[in-house]
């Protein structure tokens, strides 16, 4: 009876691994990881965010980051990256309050924020910044969700670690050259206007993370 008991428990223990790990994989295909490259859309004016190489004709003149309606736009692919002293693995899911930069993909320039006014809003102006994925320290934001990861299908904010203000649209358009784009800034406040979710994209999973364990 001994035996029929341990062998009882042995099974019941080795189930509830099995679930265990099944429920833990299942959650991992759900969550934006390092090294993702993806679509932000900004769920209150649903627009994505956008970039090209078009400068700011006064502010900084860095490069201009605006929201767009069109959904298959080249120019909204960004990539999710680590600190630039802290870099992530490749697949790794990407934690809740966690630091990360996010790079446009067509000209390898960081999401910036400074202490420059924005040209329509007169909020705090954000940009694109950095050559070659490689910017400073005003390129990190911190990603605010609920959960222990940050999910696909989730609502999340984006608090700069600089100067505290999150990634925001409040619907103000641009003229001529980049007509009915959206102004995209930051604001002190948390408010509806600073709810992002993940789109479109190509999502690492640890299962494909290079041998060489590339990190970002």
């Amino acid at each position: 009876m001994e035996i029929l008991h341990v062998l009882h428990v042995f099974v019941r223990s080795l189930m509830f691994l099995l679930l265990w790990s099944k429920c833990r994989r299942e959650s991992e295909l759900n969550t934006v990881t390092c090294g993702s490259l993806l679509k932000l859309l900004n769920t209150r004016h649903n627009v994505r965010l956008h970039s090209h190489d078009v400068k700011y004709g006064s502010g900084s003149g860095q490069q201009s980051v605006t929201g767009v309606e069109i959904a298959d736009d080249a120019n909204s692919y960004w990539q999710i990256r680590g600190k630039p002293n802290r870099p992530c693995q490749r697949g790794e899911a990407i934690k809740c309050g966690q630091g990360i930069r996010i790079t446009h993909m067509k000209t390898g320039r960081n999401l910036h924020t400074h202490h420059f006014s924005s040209p329509l809003s007169n909020n705090q102006e954000v940009s694109a910044f950095g050559e070659n994925g490689e910017g400073d320290n005003l390129d990190v934001w911190a990603v605010q969700c609920d959960g222990i990861h940050w999910e696909r299908e989730e609502d999340v904010r984006f608090k700069h670690v600089g100067t505290d203000v999150f990634l925001s649209v409040t619907g103000e358009q641009y003229g001529h050259p980049i007509r009915g784009q959206r102004e995209v800034h930051g604001m002190s406040s948390a408010n509806q206007n600073n709810w992002w979710r993940s789109m479109e994209g190509v999502f690492l999973q640890p299962s494909q993370m290079p041998l060489r364990h590339d990190e970002l």
